[in-house]
């Protein structure tokens, strides 16, 4: 059936009021998996919770889905499959924010143990998730059709998206006419950034080892030096961007990690690279990334190395194209429930998601047609915070904001919450609503 977008005065009213109901309790959730975050595919104890608050809504809840994801269908007759993501996964960061609630955990990985931090507002996303759940679950009788809450672990890693599906998201529950999600940025609290077709970019980090033939350092010649072999690569991998992209199109190439070696007077027998690639463009995108394996395999000829190059790809996903039809239907939502005033036109991002493998299914391997997505930005800066900011507009007083990734960020305030729980609700109900 086709259901219109424009919300009406009663059912803002209600919206509203259901929002400043369920706060408290998800500013209490909230506070809880901020101070207890966990690592990628690790989220046992945040999945727990998370399901939890949702069994306790009423919803079918299935946990494990993909690791640690959960699951979560709410049924309310015949209409579309609306589904609703949030992710749950935290980072290696020692948390500086001060805030009373501020983690202390650590983790054990192959590196030892490290400090963990919801440096990315993850914790926010899933607790608006289960805030626009509770407002949604309360009003059933303004909507029909399915309601699907995905729980998503290992974002940070681009893998929580993929096990997922994997594991039969859309074949073992429901394949959504729609998948909408939300990020939060250091825009204005209260404000959404929509931005409609190519939105963040695909990335791919690529492992490489370069093999040589190790040595003292004053007998080069018998020996074969991975070293200089790896900063020939390092140089020519800046002419891919140079001399074979197109001009009008955006990649970035950047060796972020060269090692090798142990001591000055040592020729090592390898050097490790790890070369991260981002471009809006997924065909360009894997042929950029042909490219650097063409490179590291030629100057590894030039250089004498006596086996060929090993490549691994440490993290991948594609790029995220948000469907115009259904941003403009979400939009207008949002401009109906939280004005227009608090909508500002989202620049699009280097930065990259796996979110779009829900959307494009057929690039994820999952077979089957593209499903439309919506991926919209909460702004999470506190008002006077951002009046003390020179400049105008997001982009210029970013620069001056803390961002996502640093020990002291913090988006959770009670306005982006609020606008989070919102933004989610509001968009599930230009689909769904009657």
């Amino acid at each position: 059936m086709m259901i219109t977008s424009a919300t009406s005065n009663d059912l803002k009213r209600d919206l509203d009021a259901r929002v400043e109901a369920a706060f408290a309790e998800v500013q209490a959730l909230y506070r809880q998996l901020h101070q207890h975050p966990e690592l990628p595919f690790q989220e046992h104890e945040t999945a727990a919770r998370l399901a939890e608050a949702l069994e306790g809504l009423g919803f079918e809840v299935t946990r494990g889905v993909g690791g640690t994801g959960v699951v979560a269908l709410l049924r309310n007759g015949e209409g579309p499959t609306v589904m609703l993501r949030g992710d749950m996964d935290a980072l290696p960061i020692a948390e500086q924010t001060g805030l009373d609630f501020a983690s202390t955990s650590t983790a054990e990985t192959e590196n030892g143990t490290v400090p963990v931090m919801h440096a990315c507002g993850h914790d926010l996303h899933s607790s608006c998730l289960v805030g626009a759940g509770t407002v949604l679950a309360e009003l059933r009788q303004r909507w029909r059709g399915t309601l699907m809450l995905v729980c998503q672990p290992a974002e940070e890693v681009f893998g929580g998206a993929r096990a997922m599906l994997e594991d039969g998201l859309y074949t073992r529950f429901a394949r959504p006419d729609v998948v909408l999600g939300q990020h939060n940025m250091p825009a204005r609290e209260g404000t959404v950034g929509h931005i409609a077709g190519s939105a963040m970019a695909a990335a791919t980090t690529l492992g490489v080892t370069v093999h040589g033939a190790g040595g003292h350092g004053s007998m080069p010649a018998q020996a074969i030096d991975p070293v200089v072999i790896a900063a020939h690569v390092v140089t020519r991998l800046q002419s891919i961007v140079a001399r074979e992209v197109p001009p009008e199109e955006t990649v970035v190439v950047t060796v972020g990690k060269l090692h090798a070696g142990t001591q000055g007077n040592i020729i090592p027998h390898t050097a490790e690279l790890e070369i991260n690639v981002r471009g809006f463009d997924n065909a360009l995108h894997a042929r950029v990334l042909e490219s650097i394996r063409r490179i590291v395999r030629c100057e590894c000829e030039a250089g004498r190395a006596p086996r060929a190059p090993e490549f691994r790809v440490l993290s991948e996903t594609i790029a995220l194209h948000n469907d115009p039809e259904a941003v403009a239907r979400v939009r207008r939502a949002h401009a109906d429930h939280l004005g227009e005033d608090r909508l500002f036109p989202m620049p699009r991002l280097n930065g990259s998601e796996d979110f779009p493998y829900f959307g494009d299914a057929e690039a994820g391997g999952f077979g089957g047609e593209a499903i439309p997505c919506v991926y919209w930005f909460i702004g999470a800066t506190p008002e006077a915070r951002w009046h003390e900011i020179p400049g105008e507009g997001v982009a210029e007083k970013m620069r001056h904001l803390e961002m996502p990734h640093s020990p002291y960020y913090a988006p959770g305030q009670a306005a982006t919450l609020k606008t989070g729980m919102a933004a989610l609700a509001s968009g599930a109900l230009a689909y769904l609503g009657t």
